[in-house]
């Protein structure tokens, strides 16, 4: 499964390079299961995806933002009992529109699981691949096992995860897309004040990069709070369905389901923002009740300083709502 999950996130990686940075690729041709847009460049990559599953894994189902679950067809199913079948989660770009601009901050991201009885969840979770799209750096997750990391020419690179435990020194991203911005930050606000000076914070519109740039020490911290603002105040849901264009667009269980492997496998560690584990979070859906807030953090010392910030940022936004 290793080998199948690489091959594939290579190969997308290899299909949509040429297309990084074009205008054409910024078509919008409708909204995919996840609910957001799809551009032209995303169909051109989920095309490609289901040319490769037919002719070397037909009996694999797969789960992808713009499809949504697809089965294998009655003649191509596998020998091996239903409940061992390998599901994949594909987003074949993660950071779509850094990839129409032709930025660094795009990957392929794809987590492998056996489907089980159809609801398995991320501790569930076997693979793990994000591809670099633009630079060709491959992280590879195996649970249990690690993670390997390689450059395009094939150099092996370890993880090196942040020291820093100071919120004032953190550099960290957050999750922005399709999140309306003034209750945001009304929850950010204290880490974005206290890091703008002594560390940094940054929108880089990937879920998949940000994370595996914890593993590679150039981030201390993702934050993505998005799910949890509607279950703490669900009057803000019609915001959030007006800025994505009727859609919920926060993080879905293949944006996180393969970085957060790498992630975990390198020593590091991710919550939702309250601090409870991911592992029981069900990986087959997008919709608002399978999307999951993320904490990710190079270590437990800063995550927790995070969650305390955190807390005094739902404070403030129950109090504003």
């Amino acid at each position: 499964m290793r080998e199948l999950v690489t091959e594939l996130a290579l190969g997308l990686r290899a299909h949509v390079l040429p297309h990084l940075g074009s205008h054409a690729g910024r078509a919008h041709l409708q909204a995919g299961a996840g609910g957001d847009v799809t551009f032209a460049i995303d169909e051109e990559a989920e095309a490609f995806l289901e040319r490769f599953l037919a002719e070397h894994a037909p009996e694999v189902a797969y789960y992808s933002e713009d499809r949504g679950l697809v089965m294998p067809v009655p003649s191509e199913l596998p020998a091996f009992p239903p409940k061992e079948m390998p599901v994949l989660l594909v987003d074949p770009i993660d950071g779509t529109r850094p990839a129409m601009a032709g930025l660094e901050s795009c990957c392929v991201a794809i987590a492998a699981a056996p489907l089980g009885d159809g609801e398995p969840t991320m501790a569930d979770l076997e693979v793990g691949c994000v591809v670099e799209i633009k630079t060709g750096a491959t992280f590879v997750a195996v649970r249990g096992s690690g993670v390997q990391i390689r450059t395009a020419n094939g150099d092996r690179r370890t993880a090196h995860l942040s020291s820093n435990t100071d919120i004032t020194r953190m550099f960290w991203t957050l999750g922005f897309r399709g999140r309306p911005a003034m209750p945001l930050v009304t929850v950010l606000s204290e880490a974005i004040d206290a890091s703008s000076v002594g560390g940094a914070v940054f929108d880089l519109g990937s879920a998949a990069f940000d994370i595996t740039r914890i593993v590679t020490g150039q981030l201390d911290a993702y934050l993505d709070v998005g799910s949890r603002m509607i279950e703490e105040a669900p009057s803000l849901r019609p915001d959030f369905e007006r800025v994505g264009g009727g859609a919920v667009l926060n993080n879905s269980p293949y944006d996180l389901a393969a970085p957060v492997l790498c992630l975990e496998e390198a020593g590091g560690i991710a919550t939702d923002a309250y601090g409870e584990p991911l592992a029981n979070r069900p990986l087959l859906g997008s919709g608002h009740e399978y999307q999951m807030s993320c904490v990710a953090a190079a270590g437990p010392a800063l995550h927790q300083r995070i969650l305390e910030v955190l807390e005094r940022g739902f404070a403030r936004l129950a109090a504003r709502d």
